[in-house]
């Protein structure tokens, strides 16, 4: 594995690169960085050529400026520019895959730089937007918003995660290092301020993405059925005429990397 860092607007991008072949960025969410994939990575590093990065803000990636509320767009950019630097291009398109929020991003991605992108596979984007009860999760992200102001980012990521219903899941991969364990930590202030109202918000382009010449793969964990993130999956799959694809696990079923890694290269092919 090499470790870079690429200069990008507003930020210094940390990645990571394991393997050879055809490109596969891979793209966290959350509070993860690129360790939270470095299983499925390594899993898949034999016959691809893996990136796996921390978003900005988050990690090993400082923004340049204080902190501001998150734009998809911008790093929907960021994955562009870290494609580009990794060889990706029109003549030798890369394949995204991208979990939670980061399937919002890869979803970005593909209706704003088809060009440089053969598939993506959004894992659970949690696109409530096309929800029939949207509204219900509009009013959850201002209650995240105000309680943040009043009480505090732990109290608003209380607020987010009861609101948001999502069980406990199991990881049967190794426990988190030290150091990684301490970078989620300290990633959930920016996350629950600066990425979870403006992200919860975000509509998909479905227009380009039904229209592109990228093929989007909806996914959604066999183990997260009725939960919100799930149910968006399957939503964006009907909105692009197509089905959905079940993986292993549940919203976070990557951290059992063997069989997630099995899938992916399935729904890849």
């Amino acid at each position: 594995m090499r470790t870079e860092t690429l200069a990008v607007p507003g930020a210094a991008l940390h990645y990571e690169v394991r393997g050879s072949g055809p490109v596969l960025l891979l793209v966290c969410g959350g509070i993860y960085d690129a360790e939270g994939f470095a299983g499925l990575a390594e899993e898949l590093a034999a016959e691809r050529t893996v990136v796996t990065y921390d978003r900005r803000g988050n990690s090993r990636s400082p923004l340049a400026g204080p902190p501001a509320p998150q734009r998809v767009e911008e790093h929907a950019d960021d994955a562009y520019r870290l494609l580009a630097a990794v060889g990706a291009s029109e003549d030798e398109p890369a394949d995204v895959f991208g979990n939670s929020s980061g399937a919002t991003i890869a979803l970005e991605l593909a209706a704003r730089h088809p060009e440089v992108l053969r598939a993506v596979v959004a894992h659970e984007p949690p696109v409530f937007e096309l929800l029939p009860d949207f509204e219900r999760f509009r009013a959850l992200m201002a209650s995240v918003e105000q309680t943040n102001k009043q009480a505090g980012w732990g109290a608003a990521m209380g607020v987010f995660g009861a609101g948001l219903g999502m069980g406990e899941e199991p990881s049967p991969g190794a426990p988190p290092s030290p150091g990684f364990a301490a970078r989620m930590q300290q990633n959930l202030p920016f996350f629950v301020t600066y990425e979870v109202p403006p992200f919860g918000g975000n509509v998909p382009d479905l227009d380009a993405l039904r229209s592109g010449t990228v093929r989007i793969v909806p996914a959604a964990g066999a183990a997260s059925v009725g939960e919100p993130a799930n149910r968006a999956a399957l939503e964006l799959a009907t909105r692009l005429d197509t089905t959905a694809a079940t993986f292993p696990g549940g919203h976070g079923g990557f951290g059992n990397a063997k069989p997630f890694a099995e899938r992916l290269r399935d729904a890849l092919r």
